[in-house]
């Protein structure tokens, strides 16, 4: 069987490793080609901070929000009890998740992570001391980062020693696509280029800004999930300070305004950071859509099975979402195959 990952993000490696390694493990021929425009480290994912936290994507279930970041999950901490955590960026980390307003932070994944509590009123009243808006509630909990930069890169030498193909190609229309090629199986994974590639005019841009700095000494996380809020996320050489949600903006250059209000935003959560060394600036575009697509559909002679939408939790949902295409994928063989021996 030949398969085919349209999408050289986590989304699109995640498949294919998830897949191929599946049929691989069963003695089943297989052959997994990724192409894409751009790989890493040119992919929105590369400038993310990688850490582990689902949210409500509009339409999208809970229950099917909660499954495939679990999901994540269990591949994390299969990663960071291996000797590869290294090279793939996983550190296990402390979270403090606090919000200004009324309505308490969703915890509807509380039973995934580890030792999930409420964050007790002395702490709040400490990070409340030199704030104008008080921070009411919150949880702490102990989860996982898996950095893109170091994470992609894994998983695509990992991709590659089992005998998967990587192909730079820019694909602009999956019909045409379809009409030219060979490939029995394809897997759409190319988050916001589905606007272009399907036509998808429920996809639209979540522009996201964020500062890296140097600060060593900073082992925790900390996110204001206040709409305005902010947050400080370390990865393995620097700490992620961001960030900005701003829907259908196609902005990429950084701001200067939203610089100003990352950076002091996120000193006054934590001072010390005041002196922390900057290093960079950065500015993606998440893939945004009312809900995410997790669905497959026949092209002529092709099962087709769309996995994108997944907006700022692409990291959080990837290996989920890849679980959930090699089950549909196992579902569409055996249904085939049926079909066949009715023959």
């Amino acid at each position: 069987m030949r398969v085919a990952i349209l999408g050289g993000g986590i989304n699109g490696f995640s498949c294919a490793v998830r897949i191929q390694e599946h049929f691989q493990q069963r003695n089943q021929p297989i052959e997994v080609t990724v192409l894409s425009e751009d790989f890493s480290p040119n992919t929105t994912g590369d400038g993310s901070a990688g850490l582990w936290g689902p949210y409500l994507l509009g339409k999208t279930p809970a229950s099917s929000v909660n499954k495939w970041s679990k999901g994540m999950h269990d591949f994390l901490q299969e990663l960071w009890l291996s000797e590869d955590a290294g090279e793939a960026g996983i550190c296990l980390i402390p979270v403090i998740r606090v919000t200004t307003t009324d309505t308490p932070v969703a915890d509807f994944w509380r039973d995934i992570v580890y030792g999930c509590q409420e964050v007790p009123q002395k702490l709040l009243d400490e990070y409340n001391a030199n704030r104008d808006k008080k921070f009411k509630s919150g949880l702490h909990f102990v989860t996982y980062t898996s950095e893109p930069r170091k994470l992609l890169p894994y998983l695509m030498k990992r991709f590659e020693k089992r005998g998967g193909h990587i192909v730079k190609q820019k694909i602009e229309s999956l019909t045409e696509f379809c009409e030219n090629t060979n490939y029995e199986v394809i897997v759409n994974c190319t988050g916001l280029g589905s606007f272009k590639l399907l036509g998808d005019e429920k996809m639209y841009p979540v522009r996201g800004q964020v500062s890296r700095v140097k600060a060593p000494w900073l082992y925790y996380v900390l996110l204001d999930e206040s709409d305005d809020g902010n947050y400080i996320i370390p990865n393995m050489d620097t700490v992620v300070l961001g960030g900005t949600h701003q829907e259908n903006d196609f902005n990429i250059s950084v701001c200067p305004n939203d610089k100003k209000f990352i950076v002091e935003g996120c000193n006054q959560l934590v001072p010390p950071l005041e002196k922390a060394t900057h290093l960079f600036d950065w500015v993606g575009q998440r893939p945004g859509r009312p809900n995410l697509r997790l669905e497959s559909e026949q092209f002529d002679k092709q099962l087709v099975i769309h996995n994108y939408g997944h907006g700022g939790s692409g990291v959080t949902l990837a290996w989920g979402c890849a679980s959930e295409v090699l089950d549909i994928l196992e579902k569409a063989m055996e249904k085939l195959h049926q079909q066949k021996s009715k023959l």
